[in-house]
């Protein structure tokens, strides 16, 4: 069987002029990234303001092996299943990082026969919104310290600087580090630490933001320090947010590309959702839903994680809802969740799958309360057996759960025919949808909503620090914002060793920190790190080029 950069290299794509033509968008709104990636101008929204949105069905997972389960190949080829159906249909996914692509996980573009192009471009630097978004953060840190350096006339805290210099490569050297030595002349010394790019509240600014201006103000925004007295210290105070913003006046644009079958793709922003809140921007979503009857789109990780952070702080800050929401589940992860080791899932082992199907049930369980339809989508890999694949269809029969087989991979659009029928007929059901916590209750009101609905945890403990940190930003008067939970992804839990569907546990919060421009509250669990490391073997030892460009070993 081929690669998926072999399989994606040998498809001709086409030009995305013709592309952005099957959505309707005249090629005066494009700004031209070679022949096969361009990005939308915002002047679009002008015309298609009248224009009634389509359905948005969002694809969501359960928790996953390291490896990941196919989400974005499943929303990839569901996209791909809507235009062979006929239905006019657009994909919004997220960017990829290159801390995974070099790490363990790989790029994010598919895979097998359901895959956007250009593959390569897309998972290195595509359009360079990745470089602006790096440039804006490290932009701010700079002026911090700067701003000491010539005189503190802010009277800024050294020991309370909140914003962190950010690089979009997995670094472990870089966590913690000293900044400033050297003398006098090269800056004032103190403890700093570096967080990878899709962590940063820039990036999620990015993607929470209706406009240049809007985009402007949430920078300023942003909680850099306090100073000595304990007062807040914001980017506006440093007056560099503009600078920020004109950084990233193209960044801000999302990007049109398109799926090997030539389904349109509208690709902008990667908020990490084991970290940040996990989804695409809201003007790429919004922009699909304009554009086509049925707009597709994902939220990263497990649904405890990326589909929690879309229903409670996307949905909730851009006023769009989900017609439906499909679940993917694979074989392999339910046999993890079971207790399998990863190098033994593709061996027999129906008691791992037993054990491990309780994790389905609760992430089907914590959709249901969002009140919207919940189709699960096994996604089916060639070395499933059919048993396997039985006792999850006879097990969703068994909780009333509509379930369905894709096979995406290996057949791309084809294998998701019955998906998409499934889906259109799920989209003219009723939806009640409503979120799982108001917010004008506490900040530890919102968190026990969330770490007994949708983490099943019996209670919660706070670190002294967290307690602290949440009385800050009571004072600042901001604790009517949404959460945003940074955990592990491999539980529902905040504890990566606790699979399939724990309860009754010590939900543990170990730190809380306001994303201030971003819009939320970002509470870390367990333990959860802004800048993550390269496995032993990284997938960059295999990536390769020739003397003719040609790229081998990117996945």
């Amino acid at each position: 069987m081929f690669s998926d950069i072999e399989i994606a290299q040998n498809v001709v794509p086409r030009e995305i002029g013709e592309i952005a033509k099957d959505l309707g968008i005249d090629g005066n709104y494009l700004e031209f990234y070679g022949k096969f990636k361009a990005k939308i101008d915002d002047k679009i929204g002008v015309e298609l303001e009248n224009k009634k949105s389509g359905k948005l069905i969002l694809v969501t997972a359960v928790n996953p092996t390291p490896a990941g389960e196919g989400k974005t190949t499943t929303t990839i080829g569901l996209g791909q299943a809507m235009k062979k159906i006929k239905k006019s249909s657009v994909i919004t996914l997220r960017e990829p990082s290159l801390g995974p692509v070099f790490g363990v996980k790989g790029g994010a573009t598919g895979g097998g026969y359901s895959q956007v192009l250009p593959m390569e471009d897309i998972n290195l630097h595509f359009t360079g919104d990745m470089h602006a978004i790096t440039s804006a953060n490290n932009l701010m840190c700079a002026a911090v310290d700067n701003h000491i350096h010539q005189g503190n006339s802010l009277n800024i805290d050294t020991r309370q600087i909140l914003v962190k210099r950010c690089l979009d490569i997995n670094d472990r050297e870089l966590r913690n580090i000293v900044v400033g030595l050297g003398g006098k002349a090269h800056g004032v010394p103190r403890e700093d630490g570096f967080i990878i790019t899709v962590a940063t509240e820039v990036m999620a600014i990015l993607c929470l933001s209706a406009d240049i201006l809007d985009l402007k103000r949430r920078l300023g925004d942003i909680l850099v320090a306090y100073d000595f007295e304990g007062k807040p210290v914001y980017a506006k105070d440093l007056k560099v947010n503009g600078a920020m913003a004109a950084l990233l006046k193209d960044a801000i644009k999302p990007n049109l590309v398109q799926t090997l079958e030539g389904t349109p793709v509208i690709m902008h922003g990667g908020p990490f959702a084991n970290i940040a809140h996990g989804c695409n921007s809201v003007k790429a979503t919004e922009l699909g839903l304009k554009l086509a009857d049925y707009c597709i789109t994902e939220a990263g990780f497990g649904s405890d994680l990326g589909a929690e952070k879309f229903l409670d702080i996307k949905c909730r800050v851009s006023g769009i809802e989900p017609s439906v929401i499909v679940l993917v589940a694979t074989v392999r992860a339910l046999k993890y969740n079971g207790g399998c080791q990863v190098d033994k899932l593709c061996q027999e082992g129906m008691d791992y799958l037993e054990k491990g199907i309780c994790n389905l049930k609760v992430h089907i369980e914590n959709l249901r309360k969002y009140g919207v339809p919940v189709i699960v989508s096994i996604n089916k890999f060639y070395k499933d057996r059919e048993e396997e694949i039985r006792y999850i269809i006879d097990y969703c029969k068994k909780i009333k759960a509509e379930c369905v087989i894709s096979d995406v991979f290996s057949k791309g659009g084809d294998g998701a025919i019955d998906l998409a029928h499934k889906v259109c007929e799920a989209c003219k059901e009723k939806s009640n949808f409503s979120f799982i916590y108001p917010l004008d209750i506490s900040i530890k009101e919102k968190i026990s909503i969330l770490s007994r609905e949708i983490y099943r945890a019996g209670d919660v403990f706070y670190s002294k620090e967290a307690l602290e940190d949440i009385k800050k930003i009571e004072s600042l008067k901001r604790d009517n914002l949404p959460i945003c939970v940074a955990k592990t992804q491999y539980s529902i839990s905040d504890d990566p060793t606790k699979l399939g569907a724990p309860s009754g546990y010590t939900f543990k919060v170990n730190k809380v920190s306001i994303s201030n421009g971003a819009g939320f509250i970002v509470v870390y669990a367990g333990n959860i790190l802004t800048m993550p490391g390269l496995p032993k073997i990284p997938a960059a030892n295999k990536i390769d080029i020739d003397k003719e460009s040609k790229i081998s070993g990117l996945f």
